[in-house]
């Protein structure tokens, strides 16, 4: 049986369940990339980590969105068929920098409408946490997942 190279696996995890040092580490890189000025002494004293704990961390942890730099994404939204619906997911995905490279959506049943769209990043960077709450908020959208990412 062939050993499987466990180096290259990511995970989606619920921040519930993580380590406070895995957390921490997390605050300090979002406190160093909100406040560039910061050195990494002053973040880590502000979150309560160790330099140490962090250096250890700091490259297998990132926020979501970072994940998905250079990436085509693909989401399926599940919408009431209703006129306008598609659209204003349309305009939700253009406000965010996606560039839409497909739509495909099923024919409605019991007046549910299943569309997929895949997407890249014009600047190569969307935050996708953001753009999945905007995308939820659309009126008589029912349901948005993550299908998949992949490289570009």
């Amino acid at each position: 049986m062939m050993k499987e190279n466990l180096s290259n696996k990511r995970y989606i995890v619920d921040e519930r369940i993580l380590p406070e040092a895995i957390l921490k580490t997390a605050q300090t890189k979002e406190l160093l990339a909100k406040y560039p000025v910061l050195t990494i002494n002053e973040a880590v004293k502000q979150v309560g980590i160790s330099r140490s704990a962090f250096y250890k961390y700091r490259d297998g942890i990132f926020p979501f969105y970072e994940a998905i730099k250079e990436r085509i994404i693909t989401l399926q939204i599940n919408l009431e068929n209703h006129t306008g619906v598609l659209s204003a997911c349309l305009n939700v995905l253009a406000q965010s920098g996606a560039s839409v490279l497909t739509i495909n959506q099923g024919i409605p049943t019991q007046g549910i409408a299943r569309v997929t769209i895949s997407f890249e990043s014009e600047d190569g960077v969307i935050h996708l946490e953001d753009l999945l709450e905007a995308l939820y908020a659309v009126d008589r959208v029912l349901s948005v997942e993550l299908v998949g990412q992949n490289n570009l």
